[in-house]
């Protein structure tokens, strides 16, 4: 009898363990930023999303292993990834294309997918800057625009170097998401990017474009039942928070993220 009586307990109380492990602790809203430090550039990040609330807890993933950004991700409410270098070509079938790249972090590459996955999985709000879209429309089967310049008959002007001060007009489409959140169609947005979307995955629909057609902000084709989702080429953490193209949208990003903390048990 003791014998089953112990058995029961060992079982009730394993059963207990993995219940914790799959329920969000509660506490302050989480949002994991998937490589925040150390440049003074990242921090640009962590002042947007804090200009909306300071009480927001944001974690930098890039220097944990990948199985413990993972578990970090699970604890959170919402992702967001950031700028950076250029994407391995070889993830959408340009592999041969890799000298005319600038710097790659393989590292990254696979982080940022495991935690896209995760995130998706789990229905939890999603912010993609600058390489952040290029990831996402790598990793739902898009490809990119290795090099703008050579590759993209244009006169407008996507990168300076040595600067984040380039700016071009942005068309926004008529009855978007974006549109709505940002309340305009037209707006001026500071680019520093020398790939962008050149097969857009088909999940994807454009939500803003350049003058020379280049895609600038994506969402889901179809949202239902899937996780929030905006992604933009541009930099809004470096543009003024008054810009429609910069606050309206991490507004509704932590709306997103919080509206996810308080249904997530």
């Amino acid at each position: 009898m003791k014998r089953f009586f112990i058995t029961g307990l060992i079982l009730v109380v394993a059963a207990f363990l993995v219940s914790c492990q799959k329920v969000k602790p509660v506490g302050p809203v989480r949002i994991a930023i998937s490589k925040a430090v150390p440049e003074e550039s990242y921090q640009n990040y962590l002042r947007w999303i804090k200009s909306v609330d300071t009480t927001i807890v944001c974690f930098d993933l890039y220097h944990l292993t990948l199985d413990s950004a993972l578990a970090l991700l699970d604890q959170c409410d919402g992702l967001l990834l950031t700028g950076g270098p250029d994407v391995f070509p070889g993830r959408y079938g340009k592999e041969s294309e890799i000298l005319r790249c600038l710097e790659i972090d393989f590292k990254r590459d696979s982080l940022e997918i495991a935690l896209l996955e995760r995130a998706f999985e789990k229905k939890m709000p999603v912010q993609g800057v600058c390489r952040g879209l290029q990831l996402i429309n790598v990793y739902l089967g898009g490809s990119l625009i290795i090099d703008i310049p050579a590759d993209l008959d244009t006169l407008i002007t996507h990168q300076l170097p040595d600067t984040y001060e380039c700016y071009h007009d942005v068309a926004i489409t008529k009855g978007s998401a974006l549109s709505e959140i940002s309340g305009t169609e037209f707006g001026i947005s500071n680019s520093n990017h020398h790939q962008g979307v050149d097969v857009l995955a088909h999940e994807l629909t454009g939500t803003a474009t350049t003058g020379d057609g280049l895609i600038e902000a994506v969402g889901f084709k179809n949202s239902y039942d899937k996780s929030y989702l905006m992604a933009v080429q541009w930099h809004p953490e470096r543009l003024e928070y008054t810009n429609p193209l910069s606050g309206p949208l991490v507004k509704k990003f932590v709306e997103s993220v919080k509206t996810y903390h308080h249904s997530v048990k």
